[in-house]
Parts: C-alpha cells; sequence; structure tokens
C-alpha cells in the first residue's frame, strides 16, 4: 500500500509507485503515451488472471453453477466478460453498484431480512430507485427559467427524438423516470447518441464530456437484438459485460481497438421510454444501437433533477435536450449567465 495513494488523496498512485518505475505520475490533462499504456494493459492483464484464478478455486470448493460478485473489481467489465467466457460458472450477477457505494444496500438488506426478520426477495429485476419528476414539475421549472420548448406526446417526443438522433446527428440529453442508482448511466439520466458516426466518439468525449479522448463509450442495444450485434447469449442490464462486436456490425463510436464493446441490453418492462427510443432508431435507421454515456461533465455526479440537467445541457455541446416529454434545443436557449466559473468550482479532474 506505501506505492497508492487512493486511500488518502485523489491519485491512484504516489511519487514511491513513479520511483519504482522510473516515470513521473501523469497529471489528468497530459496526453497518455506508450508507457502508461503499456502500464494500464500490464495491470488490467494482471488483473483479469487473478481473477480467474479465484473463480476457478472457488468453482473447485463449492461445484455451484452461479457465481454472485461485488467490490470495485466487479465492475470490471472485462474481467467480467472473460469469467461469462472462459470460466466454469454457468451464470454471473454482478450487484450494478457493486464498489462501496453498494455497502448502503447490503446494510439496509442486513436490517430488512436479518433483524427485521422479512423475506428475501428472489431477484433484483432493476435499479432504477432515485428521484423521478412529472411533466408538471420540469415544465414549472423551464418556465421559471424562461427556457424555450416544446411538449409533445409521449409516442410524438419517442420519435422526434430518434429524428434529431437520425438526421440531425444530434448529442441528446435524455431524463426520463427515476434515477439509476450505481456508477453507470442506464437510460434514465444519460446522454445519446448514433453508434454509427465515429465522429461522435469524439465529439462527446472532447465537447460535451471534457474529458481524453481514448475513453470508450457503451452501446446500449434492445435485449432481443443484442444477439445479432454482439457475441453475448444473455442479458447485460447493468453494462457490466465486454463482447465482441460482430463482424459486418459498423458501430464505431462504441468498439473498442480489439473488436468488443462493453454492452447494456435494454427491455421494455424496465426502461419502456429507453426501449421505444431504440426501436424507433432502428425503425429509422436499421441499427438498435446507440452510445449511452452517464448524463454529466467529468468532475461532475450524474444529473439528479431537471435544474441539473439544463445547467449540464447549457454549458455544454449538446444540441438537444429531452426532459420527460418536453424539448429543448440548444439554438432555441437564451444564453446562460452566471456569476462563477463552473469549470472552476466542479474541478474537472
Amino acid at each position: 500500500m506505501k506505492y497508492f495513494a487512493y486511500d488518502y488523496g485523489l491519485r491512484m498512485t504516489n511519487d514511491r509507485f513513479a520511483d519504482f518505475f522510473g516515470h513521473p505520475v501523469r497529471n489528468s490533462d497530459d496526453e497518455m503515451d506508450q508507457f502508461h499504456w503499456d502500464m494500464a494493459a500490464s495491470i488490467q492483464k494482471v488483473t483479469e488472471i487473478a481473477v480467474l484464478h479465484m473463480v476457478n478455486d472457488l468453482h473447485r470448493k463449492t461445484g455451484m453453477k452461479n457465481l454472485c460478485m461485488a467490490g470495485g473489481v466487479a465492475l470490471n467489465c472485462v474481467s467480467n466478460g472473460r469469467i461469462v467466457r472462459e470460466g466454469p460458472f454457468e451464470n454471473l450477477w454482478v450487484q450494478p453498484a457493486a464498489g462501496d457505494a453498494g455497502g448502503a444496500l447490503g446494510a439496509a438488506l442486513f436490517v430488512h431480512n436479518t433483524i427485521l426478520g422479512n423475506p428475501r426477495q428472489t431477484r433484483m429485476e432493476h435499479c432504477y430507485w432515485g428521484p423521478e419528476f412529472s411533466d408538471a414539475e420540469i415544465s414549472d421549472f423551464l418556465d421559471s427559467r424562461g427556457a424555450p420548448y416544446r411538449t409533445l406526446s409521449r409516442d410524438e417526443m419517442i420519435r422526434e427524438t430518434a429524428r434529431h438522433l437520425d438526421e440531425n446527428q444530434a448529442v441528446v440529453g435524455w431524463f426520463q423516470g427515476r434515477t439509476e442508482w450505481g456508477p453507470r448511466s442506464l437510460g434514465a439520466r444519460s446522454i445519446l447518441a448514433d453508434a454509427r458516426n465515429e465522429e461522435n466518439w469524439k465529439r462527446v468525449n472532447l465537447k460535451i464530456k471534457f474529458r481524453e479522448s481514448f475513453r470508450p463509450f457503451a452501446p446500449a442495444v434492445m435485449a432481443d437484438k443484442a444477439s445479432e450485434w454482439f457475441d453475448i447469449d444473455r442479458e447485460s442490464p447493468y453494462m457490466l459485460l465486454v463482447c465482441q462486436v460482430r463482424e459486418g456490425k459498423h458501430i464505431p463510436a462504441v468498439t473498442h481497438v480489439d473488436g468488443s464493446a462493453r454492452l447494456q441490453t435494454v427491455t421494455r418492462e424496465t426502461q419502456a421510454e429507453f426501449y421505444d427510443l431504440l426501436a424507433e432508431f432502428d425503425r429509422r435507421t436499421g441499427c438498435p444501437v446507440l452510445i449511452n454515456t452517464s448524463f454529466n461533465v467529468r468532475g461532475e455526479p450524474i444529473v439528479l433533477s431537471p435544474e441539473h440537467a439544463y445547467l449540464c445541457f447549457m454549458r455544454t455541446n449538446m444540441d438537444v435536450l429531452v426532459l420527460g416529454n418536453h424539448i429543448l434545443q440548444k439554438d432555441e436557449q437564451p444564453e446562460l449567465h452566471e456569476d462563477f466559473d463552473w469549470r472552476e468550482r466542479f474541478a474537472l479532474d
């Protein structure tokens, strides 16, 4: 632990680590050089080897067919994909907030089941447990800001959003229903774009998320069409599995250099608006896949309220904002005046 700083600071490693490898600590705004590419790849590889050893050992000792994992390493989608493909267990389940934040759920379930003696639930169906806002609450906020918007029926909103994503190649802020719980946006508080357009990868990274250009995005896909586009035989509702993109499927904005992708499968039962948007985009384009990344900029948490979403929309180069059944276009909005530099206040690193 003397080589690491994450338990007391904001960096993963410290100067001892840098001295040991003879290479200075990288600042977050610095470009990655070959040393850092090699170091990242090596640590990932060793992590995968260690996890597979542990999984195989656990299976030898238990003979069980189902594996549940928690902890921050359980959010490593690449190693999870290898467990599915190469490991001895038939089924893998990872709780969507598997890092330290998941302790809150564990504590609540311990009290509910063990202390109070209530029966256990058999299945966690989704993680949309946060607050939600009605169309009336959203329109009240927008009116208070003097923000121009259009209110459509649900079906019109779906069709109009799909049109913007397809015809206009818009980057869309998408705000629907109850907020996701966990580190990944899963179609309730998301930034969406066309996965077929390779330029959207750099555009969303540099002009909306304000983060390094190498960071990948996840594809969201209709669950019933996932196996047509990806080499996968199971659902991945929490964006926790990496698999290969099928040969001949052109979605470069979400395809890693090795031909893989970290996907989210979407069902109508758990996220109806998002599923119907993917279905409408598929009807228009023949592609049931969209870029799905968290609705925030680097250094900020995922947006929670209509106000958070509107400010994020106005501070970045997003083109369209969809709040419930209300649609806002950037070129129609009044200029945002703030009495502070939000980038300094939120320290984007």
